[in-house]
């Protein structure tokens, strides 16, 4: 009796985590120049075509949905056709917000989904690392994302004069896949737009009905592309990972 009680054991703890992923790419790319920086290549690859592809990857995720601006959608979904991705499963437009995005694409997830990930189409270097470690957390707690400690000091400052100097030790820079319990998600992006409550993530949204989130350690290398000097950095984050 106890073999068979741990075999069983044993089988549910090792129970597939099924992880839906929605990637917001609707952004106006203002700080890009304008241009549409998703499509920019990154090497041999457009961004956005990077992003999915470790997507794509990761074992726990299950579907991708991605939300952009109603006249990306037939580009964008010709890239997905043309690169072969599988669980890329629907391109969406996005809202005025990037929190009304967001919710867009969670209502397209299949309602079997366990977890739901939110991570930014701009973000091209994710690692297979940093995704099972934040997936696998949120499968634990319900609510994790990754995150850095800052390397630099802050300050809080008011028209221009430092009004206090922050302790960096408690100081972590929060990158996506931001990841929740999917009930989770929806309940807390919903509420947060009926609130009208301004968020600068979707952690801001959970935080705000009290629960806690779990970070996870992130990757300096996993870089949001705002600026044109972010590409340029990711181009040598490439070729020095090539070299290494």
């Amino acid at each position: 009796m106890a073999g068979i009680l741990s075999r069983l054991f044993h089988r549910q703890k090792e129970a597939p985590i099924r992880c839906a992923v929605v990637v917001p790419a609707a952004g106006s790319s203002t700080r890009m120049g304008g241009k549409d920086k998703i499509l920019l290549p990154l090497g041999d690859q457009p961004v956005l075509a990077r992003t999915l592809r470790a997507l794509e990857l990761c074992p726990h995720v299950t579907e991708i949905v991605v939300v952009t601006r109603r006249d990306l959608i037939v580009p964008i979904g010709q890239l997905c056709r043309d690169c072969g991705f599988q669980k890329v499963t629907k391109v969406v437009p996005g809202g005025e917000t990037r929190t009304q995005s967001v919710l867009n694409g969670v209502g397209e997830v299949s309602k079997d989904a366990e977890l739901i990930a939110i991570h930014d189409g701009a973000r091209p270097l994710v690692t297979q690392r940093l995704l099972d470690e934040v997936i696998t957390r949120a499968a634990q707690c319900g609510a994790a994302a990754p995150a850095v400690p800052v390397k630099d000091t802050i300050k809080r400052a008011k028209d221009g004069v430092v009004e206090a100097t922050l302790e960096r030790s408690e100081l972590f820079a929060v990158q996506t896949p931001q990841v929740f319990q999917a009930d989770l998600i929806r309940t807390a992006l919903t509420r947060a737009i009926e609130e009208n409550a301004p968020l600068t993530d979707d952690c801001g949204a959970v935080e705000r009905l009290g629960i806690g989130v779990a970070l996870t350690q992130g990757d300096y290398r996993n870089l949001k592309l705002t600026t044109p000097e972010d590409i340029a950095m990711a181009e040598a984050l490439l070729e020095w990972e090539d070299e290494a």
